[in-house]
């Protein structure tokens, strides 16, 4: 039965989409790969539907593209691309990067942290052990390690890398979390999954992985989306006074894999 699928948001991702599709796929444990492109006009999508043939088997497809029409967030993304996910069998999901900042191999030990140590959500960490990020200038380093003992100051939250975005859910925790409205896109959208599901009450426990920057391609990230995780975990945190946070009752996970195209999960 299909039990994992990664999420992958692309924009403009011609140079790395091939290899971190056929490195996921390769892995020794079996992932269902989602790719959700917002349009990249250097072809990325395009390339995604060339592939999908080889990752065919019986019918059963593997490798699945959500195309949406122009750049709407990384947050809008991943919302997206876990609702389509909703349609499959899948039990864990996950979420990732195109850019081998997030090394794919890292997958299996999200994995076993949920499925194997009975935790419902697999942080993959830089900062659990030290600060293991490679690449980034200092001042990018000492931005993203502050910003962590900011959101645990102002939420409580116990998360050494609340930014992190290499993450794996059980699906009942992402269904709990997509009740909420979901407002932010980037380095606050992170900070709000992961808060949410400490608030319900979840399990969760950080994995330690080394980050290693973009070698390939441009950096999406912009002033404007560290200015909205700063004033949002504000905005965040009071709110969450005015509010209880009760799980809804657990649904047991689908026995059978239903059929899939190429066109949906």
């Amino acid at each position: 039965m299909k039990e994992c699928l990664v999420v992958i948001p692309t924009y403009n991702e011609i140079e790395n989409i091939e290899a971190i599709i056929r490195k996921v796929m390769s892995l020794p444990v079996a992932f269902d790969l989602l790719i959700v492109d917002d349009g990249s006009p250097d072809g990325t999508a395009l390339r995604v539907k060339a592939l999908q043939s080889e990752y065919e088997t019986d019918g059963s497809q593997r490798l699945h593209l959500l195309e949406r029409k122009g750049k709407l967030g990384l947050g809008t993304a991943y919302i997206a691309g876990f609702r389509r996910a909703f349609e499959g069998p899948y039990r864990y999901l996950f979420e990732m990067d195109a850019d081998f900042s997030h090394n794919p191999e890292d997958l299996v030990r999200l994995y076993r942290a949920c499925a194997g140590e009975g935790y419902d959500v697999a942080v993959g960490s830089r900062y659990i052990r030290g600060v293991n990020v490679v690449n980034w200038p200092m001042g990018r380093v000492l931005m993203s390690y502050f910003a962590g003992h900011y959101v645990r100051f102002i939420t409580g939250m116990p998360i050494m890398d609340p930014t992190a975005g290499f993450i794996c859910y059980r699906r009942e925790v992402m269904e709990t979390i997509l009740h909420n409205n979901i407002r932010f896109v980037g380095y606050a959208f992170q900070i709000e999954m992961k808060f949410l599901a400490w608030k319900y009450g979840y399990r969760l426990t950080e994995v330690p992985i080394i980050f290693t920057d973009r070698t390939k391609g441009v950096s999406k990230m912009s002033t404007r989306i560290f200015k909205e995780a700063v004033f949002g975990v504000i905005q965040m945190k009071v709110e969450s006074f005015f509010r209880r946070y009760i799980p809804p009752r657990k649904v047991p996970a689908p026995v059978a894999e239903k059929p899939e195209t190429t066109e949906a999960v």
